[in-house]
């Protein structure tokens, strides 16, 4: 059995001027509501897991689902929101003096979310939850289908990964956070994986 997650294309949205904390809400909306750029040349190793693949599996987000159409443009796509990327935090208080670039509030905002700020998003401890629930899900799908390919996102990919690993299967821990990068788990003795409750 064997489970890959590929993270989605890069995002069509093409603004990446300072903002204060209201107009990063505003992006970030955008960004949710944006598809990705087709790019020439997929990378080799991508593409054929995604060929190889029983089954592909999206979230709900556009991104998601036009990268997942970008790699194979036919067959069915099974989307779902329990793969939907993790949000960020929303400052409680209004910070229009400060403006910064959409990528520098995102490393930010991400930074005081693992440290427990988790204001008008789902937490860490959830988000960690909802990877486990993932996790099993994917597991479900590859137990039925042999392999399944996720094209989902950057954290919680990770977060998928670590839940795998810590069931028994094999594969190394996402080191790459670039678009269309792929990381694959193998399970080759199924009484040796775990399944893990929630």
């Amino acid at each position: 059995m064997e489970i890959s997650l590929i993270r989605h294309g890069k995002s069509s949205l093409n603004d990446n001027k300072r903002k204060n904390c209201e107009e990063f809400k505003e992006w970030i909306n955008k960004y949710n509501l944006n598809g990705v750029v087709e790019e020439e040349n997929f990378p080799e190793t991508t593409f054929q897991k995604v060929a190889l693949a029983n089954v592909l599996v999206t979230s709900d987000l556009k991104r998601s689902i036009d990268s997942a159409r970008f790699l194979r443009s036919n067959g069915d796509v099974m989307t779902d929101p329990l793969f939907r990327e993790v949000e960020l935090p929303v400052p409680s208080i209004k910070l229009r003096m400060i403006k910064l670039s959409p990528s520098v509030w995102s490393v930010l905002l991400r930074l005081l979310w693992f440290s427990g700020y988790s204001n008008n998003c789902e937490s860490y401890t959830h988000a960690k939850f909802r990877a486990k629930q993932a996790a099993n899900q994917l597991i479900d799908y590859a137990k039925n289908y042999h392999s399944v390919v996720l094209v989902g996102h950057g954290f919680l990919n990770m977060l998928i990964a670590n839940e795998l690993l810590n069931m028994g299967w094999e594969g190394k821990k996402m080191k790459s956070s670039k678009h269309w990068s792929v990381s694959s788990f193998t399970l080759i003795n199924e009484s040796e994986g775990k399944r893990l409750m929630y």
